[in-house]
């Protein structure tokens, strides 16, 4: 029988709903990420360079690109004839077919995965977070604690604890109870939703909540260790860690890159990030261009201005165009003459010549203020904006939209315009 001390099993089926269009047609941990990665590259990159080199990776919601980007795992070095990375979508059963309907859930579904390395140890984490972690160290800190579930951590400001699940640990680590939100919270220690189980320990809390409706590891399978006295530990992690679930999180953590002395670096020899590649071209940067401060991908043209963004693979920028405080996703173009303000364009959009993104007054979006906020105009793949139009802050455009589309070549800020046939 094939064993394993720990094999990882990497939730990646997430709709990702708070980013609005950017995940209209694509899993929340396939969308681009800091010029030339996507989301998921972190994790997966994480567990190689920990050492961990067989992962499960669940898909769920659009998960073409993901399943296409991830392919047998070369990049990470996890394409193996034993362990490497598996794709695990949910499946048909000869009596039933069932959506993933839980974090715990999904992990559930594929025991059968799991059972067949009889690992010591299951590494859960979740495909949409920006961080590096050496998973490693946290099992070290898992077997000398002696626990059956460990899970990671983070202190957070006690004004913001009220918005994750809360650890209350003892001077050993040791947890002795948590809470799910609280108004009150008694610690700031927030999970991050990354767990460390011994596998007997796991598989018996999943065998026992199975029945459970929308199985999931925070509301379920950790009270019921709990409950029945496992010993449960909180690692503590003090370094970068970031949630890019909405998109005003995603815009900060692009431009967070590109400080002068960058919270998360992408430079570290040490701890690389690997991803796919594309073979392009090199970057263009023409004579009368300006660059500052800003990550450029390759195959890139630069005509015009740019200024503090993230630019993307293969995008076209043009002559007497401004990009400022924004994000630029793989092959787009702009043409030339626009003004370009904190927005977030996604992939494969055609902007034409004269544009204007984030212009005027901020005011709240009319139909998703939760969405679309913190002044960012956002443009959904594949969209098309025509020649000489004005965009409003707060405001979303998605679909290849014409002249007639825009009433005095405007969009009015707050607007959210999704063209017909798209929002699918």
């Amino acid at each position: 029988m094939i064993k394993k001390e720990m094999i990882a099993m990497l939730l990646a089926g997430g709709q990702g709903s708070r980013l609005g269009v950017l995940t209209s047609k694509v899993a929340k941990p396939a969308v681009s990420f800091g010029g030339k990665y996507r989301i998921i590259d972190f994790p997966l990159s994480n567990c190689i360079n920990s050492g961990v080199d067989t992962v499960g990776v669940l898909t769920q919601y659009q998960p073409l690109r993901l399943n296409t980007h991830i392919g047998i795992g070369i990049p990470w070095d996890l394409d193996r004839n034993i362990g490497g990375v598996t794709v695990l979508p949910p499946y048909e059963k000869s009596t039933n077919s069932e959506w993933y309907t839980g974090t715990a859930n999904a992990i559930y579904q594929n025991l059968d995965y799991m059972e067949s390395f009889n690992p010591e140890y299951v590494l859960i984490l979740s495909g949409d977070h920006i961080y590096k972690m050496d998973y490693e160290i946290m099992l070290d800190f898992h077997k000398e604690k002696g626990a059956e579930v460990t899970i990671a951590v983070m202190p957070v400001p006690m004004e913001e604890a009220k918005r994750f699940g809360i650890m209350i640990a003892d001077e050993e680590k040791q947890i002795t109870d948590f809470e799910e939100k609280p108004a009150n919270p008694r610690s700031n220690l927030a999970s991050m939703g990354i767990y460390i189980f011994n596998w007997k320990t796991l598989k018996e809390a999943l065998i026992a909540n199975a029945d459970k409706s929308g199985l999931d590891f925070g509301k379920h399978i950790i009270p019921y260790c709990h409950g029945r006295g496992d010993s449960l530990y909180a690692y503590e992690f003090n370094g970068y860690w970031k949630d890019v679930g909405t998109l005003s999180s995603y815009w900060e953590a692009n431009m967070e890159l590109i400080d002068i002395v960058p919270e998360f670096n992408l430079y570290e020899e040490y701890w690389k990030i690997y991803t796919k590649s594309e073979i392009l071209p090199p970057q263009y940067i023409a004579g009368d261009s300006v660059m500052e401060r800003s990550i450029v991908g390759e195959g890139t043209e630069i005509y015009g201005k740019v200024y503090n963004s993230v630019i993307g693979c293969g995008v076209v920028i043009g002559k007497d165009t401004v990009v400022r405080d924004s994000i630029i996703m793989n092959n787009t173009v702009i043409g030339t003459g626009c003004e370009c303000y904190k927005a977030i364009v996604a992939e494969n959009v055609t902007i034409g010549n004269g544009v204007k993104l984030g212009c005027g007054e901020e005011v709240p979006n009319e139909t998703d203020p939760h969405i679309y906020n913190s002044g960012i105009v956002t443009i959904g793949e594949k969209s098309v904006l025509p020649d000489g139009i004005t965009v409003g802050k707060n405001s979303c455009i998605f679909g290849v939209t014409s002249k007639e589309d825009y009433p005095d070549n405007c969009l009015a800020g707050g607007k959210t315009f999704i063209k017909a046939g798209d929002e699918r």
